[in-house]
């Protein structure tokens, strides 16, 4: 347990200490002086009666700094919401930042929804409402509407003067969002440049009017990557008619990149990152059985190429010897190839020449990878069985069977994505069983034709 961890432990020991005993004085004046994500992980550890007892003590605006830090997926949610009064939880909902709000929501049934919408003021709820509306995996699904913005003909003095009122709401301050007499969004300005200003200074005569947006409808990815070319702390995000709707913030950025590393790492397993501590052992099965039964039936077919090899397998044993070598040396090779495109297609986009470009490099990297590694086995089984000519089969069908799995590692992630499909999906498990079934077929092919040359009378 490092230092702060146990920093953290005396902490939460202390507070359940004034919570059993009832000094509420003492364990708002603790709780109250926490980081609100300690509050929440604190908060977290609590069963339904001391959590109850915390409403009573919590005001619902205090509640919500703290809710803002949970994660929205979070199991519990849904139950932690239900335990509260109605009114008290629109409250913290309320308080809460939209983009955040709007999150937690999306994970509760739409009558629920409908409850605590009723209970908040009219404008608040229409807010959120316009955020439900929005597909998650957008900018509009991440963005929040609590942001600072002015008229380009206000002055720098009024300015710093209202910016007072927005720091109450608004999820950052340090851009600030500048419109024309039509709403449209024409610049921005730093925090940092407002200060500077003279007080007589007009916001559109300072502002900076080359600005990167991000349309509603991008998808989050695309977001991210704006945040990684630029180093933004948020972004507007806009409609079609160039109106500003919201801006995108930094820490949801990390959220999406984290959530985009997951389902990257689903896919190169083969495995649903969404399965929890609280799955049971069936609930858990049932999400890891797709994947397994489709691979299943893939290995059969790989079952049934060796099978039809049958023959040859007879006249000549020692060619089963080397099976696993060539399909297990082919497939991790694969899976090194669809890591790389994987990876290359999350972080930028590939046209046509670039796509052509990236198949010629991995079929020369593959190429390369298997001539060495042919000529590194033919050595050795030469060396090992006495006949060269064997090596040199195996050492063929090693080059041949890494150069088509390099191939198709980053040629199925890239297709997919060009038709619209998470590339993802061409799983680390998939493209090792379609290397096993392509591998074992050039290696047959090839031995075939040489078997009379090392197979003895």
């Amino acid at each position: 347990m490092d230092e702060n961890e146990k920093r953290l432990q005396d902490k939460f020991t202390q507070l359940k200490g004034y919570l059993d005993n009832g000094d509420k004085k003492r364990f708002r004046k603790t709780y109250l002086d926490m980081h609100f994500y300690d509050q929440s992980t604190f908060y977290l550890t609590l069963n339904k009666t001391e959590r109850v007892t915390l409403y009573s003590i919590l005001e619902p605006d205090e509640m919500g700094d703290m809710f803002d830090t949970i994660e929205d997926d979070n199991p519990m949610i849904p139950e932690l919401l239900k335990e509260m009064d109605l009114n008290y939880a629109s409250k913290m909902l309320n308080d809460m930042y939209d983009d955040n709000a709007a999150d937690v929501l999306e994970h509760l049934d739409k009558v629920d929804v409908d409850r605590f919408l009723e209970q908040m003021p009219k404008n608040d709820a229409n807010n959120l409402r316009g955020l439900l509306h929005y597909d998650t995996e957008t900018a509009g699904g991440i963005m929040t509407t609590d942001y600072v913005k002015f008229h380009e003909e206000e002055k720098a003095a009024q300015a710093i003067r209202a910016l007072k009122e927005y720091a109450k709401t608004a999820e950052t301050i340090y851009y600030l969002y500048i419109l024309d007499h039509h709403d449209d969004l024409v610049g921005v300005m730093s925090l940092r440049d407002l200060i500077l200003l003279d007080d007589d200074d007009t916001l559109g005569e300072k502002m900076n009017s080359d600005i990167i947006t991000v349309n509603v409808d991008a998808e989050q990815a695309e977001v991210a990557q704006v945040f990684r070319d630029y180093e933004f702390l948020a972004v507007p995000v806009v409609d079609h008619s160039n109106q500003l709707v919201g801006i995108v913030t930094v820490d949801d950025v990390i959220e999406v990149i984290d959530d985009e590393a997951q389902q990257d790492y689903s896919g190169l397993a083969g495995v649903s990152m969404d399965e929890t501590n609280n799955d049971g052992p069936f609930k858990a099965a049932s999400k890891r059985l797709p994947w397994l039964i489709t691979l299943l039936l893939l290995s059969m077919i790989t079952a049934t190429l060796i099978n039809h090899f049958e023959g040859l397998l007879a006249e000549a044993s020692i060619l089963a010897v080397f099976i696993s070598t060539i399909t297990g040396t082919a497939g991790n090779a694969g899976t090194q190839s669809l890591a790389v495109a994987v990876r290359r297609l999350a972080i930028e986009e590939i046209n046509r020449h670039e796509f052509l470009k990236l198949i010629g490099k991995e079929l020369v990297t593959g190429f390369v990878t298997g001539l060495v590694t042919g000529i590194s086995v033919f050595l050795l089984v030469g060396i090992w069985k006495h006949n060269f000519v064997l090596g040199m089969v195996i050492g063929l069908a090693m080059c041949a069977a890494i150069t088509v799995a390099n191939l198709a590692g980053s040629l199925i992630p890239m297709l997919m994505s060009s038709f619209g499909f998470d590339p993802a999906v061409a799983s680390g498990p998939f493209i090792s069983t379609l290397s096993d079934l392509t591998s074992v077929l050039i290696y047959f092919s090839i031995a075939g034709m040489f078997m009379q040359y090392f197979v003895k009378a």
